[in-house]
């Protein structure tokens, strides 16, 4: 099916209407993954064209995502990664994880952007950023599109290295689902058990009585304060 290539357009909008003059396109890959990590990528593209067929990762074949992400490294002006581990989904939520994975690829750029076009439609990231929130920017904003690309091959090779190199991650075939739920994954976890690369605050543990024990309850900074014997602190 065709689709429309991705463009400048938002970027020179933030430009021409805040007068930022270095702006980062972040997506991030993972979010709804069984095990590993989740992973963002912030790239800068400045104006330039982009390379032919860049798109939304998602949008690509694993060959063609193979093919254009190193012409993607060294197109970008500058990129950078940030990872957050599964125990920190566990123990901060999602939505925290993927803020300390995205502050940690910004702040591995060689230079602090003005303005951030962030993928989806929530701000996770927050001040002190200047974020502009783009439903399916991967698939209309050249700069999120590269870093979607950069990140989707980073996080891909690095779960099926992962699954080559640990004996207790062989059976879960991580180098062909990356740790999202497959029938190979869901089999092995029946039979074998989440392993150290597994997020246990996920509720695909509901559905296996036999590792049901293993799963995390994440307790709220609230509930913590109350169980601690803490005040909460308001704000008037």
């Amino acid at each position: 099916m065709p689709y429309e290539p991705p463009t400048h357009t938002v970027e020179r909008s933030i430009r021409a209407t805040t007068g930022a003059r270095t702006v980062a396109g972040v997506d991030e890959v993972g979010r709804g993954a069984w095990a590993g990590p989740v992973t963002v990528c912030a790239a800068i593209t400045g104006l330039r064209r982009p390379p032919e067929g860049l798109t939304d990762s998602k949008l690509l074949t694993p060959r063609r995502r193979a093919e254009l992400e190193p012409v993607l490294r060294s197109w970008v002006t500058a990129y950078a990664l940030g990872d957050a581990s599964p125990q920190e989904i566990d123990d901060l939520g999602m939505t925290a994880a993927l803020r300390l994975a995205a502050v940690r690829a910004l702040e591995g750029l060689p230079v602090r952007p003005d303005a951030v076009i962030l993928d989806g439609k929530h701000d996770y990231l927050g001040v002190p950023w200047k974020v502009r929130t783009v439903i399916k920017g991967d698939q209309s904003c050249i700069a999120v599109a590269a870093a979607s690309v950069i990140a989707k091959v980073h996080r891909d090779r690095m779960m099926a290295e992962l699954g080559a190199a640990s004996e207790d991650c062989v059976d879960f075939a991580f180098d062909a689902n990356a740790g999202y739920p497959s029938p190979v994954h869901r089999a092995a976890l029946e039979e074998r058990g989440p392993t150290a690369h597994h997020r246990l605050s996920w509720s695909y543990l509901d559905a296996l009585p036999r590792w049901q024990h293993l799963k995390k309850v994440r307790i709220s900074a609230e509930a913590a304060a109350l169980e601690s014997g803490g005040q909460l602190g308001f704000e008037f």
